[in-house]
């Protein structure tokens, strides 16, 4: 050790954060410092306790001339903040350190906050506990800047981490973000995506497979705070986040073919047997009669849309607009989280009428079940002409009124139920038509989405 960075045994030096990396840095720096540690957290105190470091209270931690802040991004501004004055009692002049992920957000934190008795060293150690292998130091990468230290303090501490076999890699804050957003943003992004999609180890997995299992344990042993921190708090992660987010999108076209049916176009829809969504598609599809076709019965849009995505069907069909209704909001709600492409909106006149089993009395009707839209469209009749019965939607698939008169045709639903929507339910069901026409308006249209999946961009 040269004799620069043997002052570091004369430093009284704190370190503020015992989560995993600073309980991990705590114990390798341990070897050379006078080094004490703290925690607002007291599990994280007694396991440095029983790792033989020295637990002090925050105020001795902040009486030291060396501090180095092991706490996360979000959290830094008011940790330090906080500290402040207490720093600025210190009678001798005190180096702050950071080991943040990201550099221009500590960097302005102490450029507003720091005492005029202290200097600064913005820092990121490139390892962490799962990279670190027989706790050495040694090769380990370490990103360096000076924010204001004299230059024989901080070449000091470069000797110092010399010393200890590391690379050191001086450059800007901002330099250090651009970067970061392009290396450690990107592994983090894809580690937690492999995460969520469950990806796991297969008795076949190539080196590029088991090199992601291993990226994907590796990022799940962080928080998800250091990954929301690393999106937000880097100023190049959005442009990196959109450039993946693209990418993927584009890979998804390629693997995720327009059409997986070749013989036939399989056609999934809002509704179910004998819904406006039925007559709607059936119209739209026998402009083509040349081509055969399979229609799957959905149900709710969001359905639609998701097995859309996931190739069970190659084209989806549901409802957008109506001219008395509105706005479909379900339709409204399931297109906001989902990707398609429209190959075209087209509408049809919708005819309502409320229907009872055939073994049922209409004195004994006391709610009357559709989709909202339904009642949105006929409210004026409805409220001229049955204001005695309870209006209800159903949930999930119940709120198709083809569900609706296909559970109550099949005893599912008690006999005091009516259903309202196209007669032609009536029939599918042998269901009794107790009025037609109930829309408010003659001229009664619905707009349509046929939608297909993304094509290759």
């Amino acid at each position: 050790m040269s004799s620069k960075s043997s002052n570091f045994k004369n430093k009284k030096t704190s370190i503020i954060g015992l989560g995993r990396f600073g309980h991990m840095f705590a114990k390798l720096l341990n070897k050379d410092l006078d080094l004490c540690v703290y925690d607002s957290e007291e599990d994280a105190c007694s396991r440095a306790k029983e790792a033989g470091l020295n637990v002090v209270t925050l105020d001795q931690a902040l009486d030291a001339t060396f501090i180095i802040y092991c706490v996360p991004i979000s959290q830094f501004e008011e940790i330090f903040s906080g500290h402040k004055d207490k720093i600025a009692a210190n009678k001798d002049r005190v180096t702050i350190m950071d080991v943040l992920s990201v550099k221009t957000h500590p960097k302005n934190v102490l450029e507003k906050h720091m005492p005029d008795n202290a200097q600064a060293l913005l820092t990121h150690p490139m390892f962490g506990p799962d990279s670190l292998i027989g706790g050495s130091l040694e090769g380990k990468k370490i990103v360096v800047d000076s924010l204001n230290m004299n230059e024989d303090d901080y070449s000091t501490y470069i000797d110092y981490f010399k010393s200890k076999g590391m690379e050191v890699l001086e450059m800007t804050a901002d330099r250090h973000d651009e970067l970061a957003a392009k290396s450690q943003g990107i592994a983090h992004f894809i580690g937690r995506m492999l995460e969520h999609a469950r990806i796991e180890p297969t008795e076949i997995d190539t080196l590029g497979a088991t090199r992601l299992n291993e990226l994907k344990n590796q990022v799940a042993n962080d928080t998800w705070q250091l990954f929301d921190d690393l999106q937000y708090y880097n100023p190049y992660s959005r442009e990196t986040v959109v450039k993946l987010t693209e990418a993927q999108k584009a890979i998804y076209t390629r693997a995720m073919p327009n059409r997986i049916y070749r013989d036939r176009l399989v056609v999934g829809i809002q509704g179910g047997k004998g819904s406006f969504n039925e007559e709607a598609v059936r119209y739209y599809l026998s402009r083509t009669p040349e081509e055969p076709f399979e229609i799957v019965y959905l149900h709710t849009t969001e359905n639609v849309l998701k097995a859309l995505e996931t190739g069970l069907i190659d084209r989806g069909q549901f409802a957008i607009h109506n001219s008395v209704g509105g706005l479909v909001q379900e339709s409204a709600w399931a297109m906001a989280g989902r990707r398609f492409q429209i190959v075209e909106e087209f509408g049809i006149k919708i005819s309502h009428a409320i229907m009872i089993r055939k073994d049922a009395s209409f004195n004994q009707i006391d709610t009357v079940m559709a989709h909202p839209q339904v009642f949105a469209q006929c409210k004026e009749n409805l409220n001229k002409k049955y204001s005695k019965l309870n209006q209800k939607v159903g949930e999930g698939e119940m709120i198709d009124h083809a569900k609706v008169a296909e559970k109550l045709a099949g005893g599912e639903l008690s006999s005091n139920v009516a259903v309202m929507g196209s007669k032609v339910l009536a029939e599918i069901n042998d269901l009794k038509v107790v009025e037609e026409n109930l829309q408010d308006q003659a001229t009664n249209f619905t707009q349509f989405l046929f939608v297909e999946r993304l094509q290759k961009l």
